[in-house]
């Protein structure tokens, strides 16, 4: 079993989600080939029988995610593939993710930058610049790399990263033409 230390991870940890970050092209520039997904997601019973909601199951309706996915495709010579933009809102949570796929993945998979925000209004955070609050590194072969915003604790040192991730999702943000994007295609998903 591995262990993530997710609220201060290692030195070497640290500078390779730095070098994984800084590989992620900072003014994007995308081929052609785009896809645009919503959807609503229901959680099934299988899923709510294996957890707490299975003592809720016969009088609790099962959470569903209204959610909006953006995908662009990266230029031949990009490191990346492509990067996935998903906007997905729970009844309590909103939670936006932004997923970069490297190319050549004999070292790094994939690198993920993502916020979440609790009882929030969904056009709202579509349409604003939140904070990323966790930065994940998929590796090949090996662990993966995650720092994460942890209330308790003195994160000073990893603040630059929070800001490169925050950064890289506002420009991300803009380059998918999320705002306009996810606020229409969302308002198509039915609640319930």
């Amino acid at each position: 079993m591995n262990y993530l230390n997710v609220c201060t991870p290692s030195d070497a940890e640290t500078k390779e989600i730095a070098s994984a970050l800084a590989r992620i092209p900072a003014h994007p520039h995308f081929a052609p080939d785009f896809e645009v997904s919503r959807g609503l997601s229901r959680m099934s019973d299988d899923l709510l029988a294996a957890g707490a909601g299975a003592q809720m199951k016969s009088t609790y309706a099962p959470p569903t995610a209204r959610w909006v996915r953006v995908r662009k495709e990266f230029p031949d010579q990009a490191p990346f593939l492509n990067a996935q933009y998903s906007f997905s809102v729970t009844n309590d949570q909103v939670s936006e993710t932004l997923v970069f796929r490297a190319r050549d993945a004999r070292e790094l998979m994939q690198v993920s930058l993502s916020d979440s925000a609790i009882s929030a209004d969904p056009n709202t955070i579509a349409k604003s610049n939140t904070a990323a609050d966790r930065i994940r590194i998929e590796r090949f072969g090996k662990s993966s790399l995650v720092l994460a915003r942890c209330p308790s604790g003195d994160q000073t040192k990893y603040e630059s990263l929070f800001q490169t991730a925050s950064s890289l999702l506002t420009t991300y943000r803009k380059a998918l033409n999320v705002r306009t994007i996810v606020v229409t295609d969302l308002a198509k998903i039915p609640t319930k």
